[in-house]
């Protein structure tokens, strides 16, 4: 990432065009059907805690929190995040999920939760939820669902179906 004048910035409501269209482009129509993106479009993302990475004024990633609950705790759902293909391996997706994760602790939230390759979300803090404590609505992959505490003990007794956290009021 040294060789890019990068900048991360919290997304504004000015830029929900280009970052769909950087969706529409590196995940295609397929990310409608996936169960993340069936529990984030009744809720929607957080702006605050939501993130564009860009050199100069041509956006080149995108990661966003959005509210959740599992069972009855509060947590957060990281995703999607995306970064162009010409970008990617340059330390963006990671400098986009270090913001998020700093930010989101700030805040005073807890616990993030993602559908991903524990190969590289380990890396970040992220670790394997135990099979059948978490589900998800529609198919996931058990193995590819990961939670990352961002206080020490956070994860302890959460347990349950993910869902939008406004369903709970």
């Amino acid at each position: 990432m040294s060789d890019l004048a990068l900048t991360i910035l919290p997304e504004t409501a000015d830029d929900a065009l280009a970052v769909e269209r950087l969706h529409e482009r590196t995940f295609g129509p397929g990310r409608y059907a996936r169960s993340a993106f069936r529990i984030r479009e009744g809720r929607g993302h957080v702006l605050d805690l939501s993130f564009t990475a860009r050199i100069g004024s041509l956006l080149v990633g995108s990661l966003r929190l959005t509210p959740i609950c599992i069972g009855e705790t509060p947590a957060l759902l990281l995703g999607p995040l995306t970064v162009e293909p010409p970008f990617r391996s340059r330390g963006i997706g990671r400098g986009l999920i270090e913001r998020a994760l700093e930010i989101a602790k700030t805040k005073g939230h807890k616990l993030v939760v993602l559908v991903g390759d524990e190969p590289f979300y380990g890396k970040l803090g992220f670790k394997k939820i135990p099979k059948g404590r978490v589900k998800m609505p529609g198919p996931v992959d058990p193995a590819r669902l990961l939670v990352a505490e961002l206080q020490p003990g956070a994860f302890d007794g959460a347990s349950g179906l993910i869902r939008p956290d406004w369903e709970l009021t």
